[in-house]
């Protein structure tokens, strides 16, 4: 049986200084930035603000800098990480780029792919989305029947993707399709595709969600044709590359600091007189925090040493999801607000804003249930 890694890491030294620059670079930058729009950071979308994280070399930090990366480590690019969401910056164009899209390129796209898509996205030039849910599969991934056929000039693709975060302005999409079998063949015969979501037969249709939002949406192919060196890696092997490829995505402070921005304002509403009720309350909740974050940062540890750290990762996202789902809630119940999204004070509207997203935060990067069966199975006790 396995058993879990969670060994100490710690940030080095050198890290004190970067964390230095990227506060200077935030108050530069968000003198007008609202709580509410903090409040939404990796859903906060522009561009430009992207733009000037990668001419810092803040994007694509740990990659050969033959590919636009500047070759540090994971866990300096942890602190970049937590900074910006501690901050509340808007970093969700290239979010899914940096975190798991580049990487996958790097460890598995072609030198083509790796040459062409890389720096630019390095640069904070690109945008991508995540190919993997479907209509009628839900979390269940391995049930997609979206198929790519193999034609003359390169892949068909004909089906639907659903819950793709930004493809609505994402120029590219890592897209998981069966290019053999069917759908009982579970895990065989699927394929990674680079897919350019600007060509011919792709239709993207914006989802609107609770809270007024449409990042969110149904990707369409009707006998899309894309070229043959849009696939990634080996056909059939697509599988095992999109697992590897969750790993980048469970584990990173964002999956437990999506709601943090409810606790800051918590705190300075409270100020330094707080009551004795109310600071044993936030010490409660700044030691699950604390102890989340290192649980992250010994992940980042694990990715740095070239380890596998899939089980842990799905701890960290388990756990972190259930802490910020319940944050809002918490404070609900020991402030009693009334929830004002447009009047309200700052910590009303962040309350009101989280309180609409926050269910989603069980079902992004794998269901509460999808996650603990991986977790179970890594344990050999299914």
């Amino acid at each position: 049986m396995s058993a879990f890694r969670f060994e100490p890491s710690s940030l080095p030294a050198e890290t004190a200084t970067l964390r230095q620059e990227i506060r200077a670079f935030l108050a530069e930058f968000s003198a007008d930035w609202t709580a509410s729009a903090r409040a939404q950071s990796w859903d906060g979308f522009d561009p430009q603000f992207s733009r000037q994280m990668g001419a810092r070399g803040w994007i694509g930090m740990t990659w050969p800098k033959r590919y636009g990366g500047s070759e540090r480590s994971a866990l300096e690019r942890y602190v970049v990480l937590e900074e910006m969401l501690f901050a509340g910056a808007p970093v969700s164009f290239h979010w899914i780029a940096d975190r798991q899209s580049g990487p996958l390129l790097l460890r598995f796209g072609s030198e083509r792919q790796r040459c062409d898509i890389l720096p630019r996205i390095a640069r904070g030039e690109l945008c991508f989305c995540i190919g993997l849910s479907e209509p009628d599969a839900g979390s269940d991934v391995a049930n997609i029947r979206t198929r790519a056929r193999q034609v003359d000039g390169g892949w068909r693709v004909t089906g639907s993707k659903l819950w793709t975060t930004n493809a609505h302005r994402a120029q590219y999409m890592i897209g998981l399709f069966r290019t053999a079998g069917d759908p009982s063949d579970r895990h065989a015969e699927l394929s990674q595709f680079l897919v350019d979501l600007s060509r011919p037969g792709i239709t993207v249709r914006p989802i609107r969600d609770l809270s007024g939002g449409e990042h969110f949406n149904e990707v369409v192919f009707e006998d899309a044709l894309l070229p043959a060196d849009a696939l990634i890696g080996r056909a059939g092997e697509g599988w095992q590359q999109a697992m590897a490829e969750l790993a980048y995505e469970r584990s990173g402070p964002e999956r437990f600091l999506s709601s943090i921005r409810a606790l800051i304002e918590l705190i300075r509403v409270l100020g330094p007189e707080a009551s004795e009720e109310a600071a044993a309350l936030i010490g409660r909740l700044t030691a699950q925090l604390v102890t989340l974050r290192n649980m992250s940062i010994s992940v980042a540890g694990m990715l740095e040493a070239k380890r596998d750290p899939a089980i842990e990762a799905a701890v960290v996202k388990d756990l972190g999801g259930s802490f910020e789902q319940s944050l809002p809630e918490v404070i609900q119940a020991f402030a009693g607000l009334d929830l004002d999204a447009e009047r309200g004070s700052d910590l009303q509207q962040v309350m009101a804003h989280l309180t609409l997203v926050v269910p989603s935060f069980s079902l992004r990067g794998g269901t509460r249930e999808i996650l603990r069966g991986i977790i179970a199975r890594g344990l050999g006790l299914r």
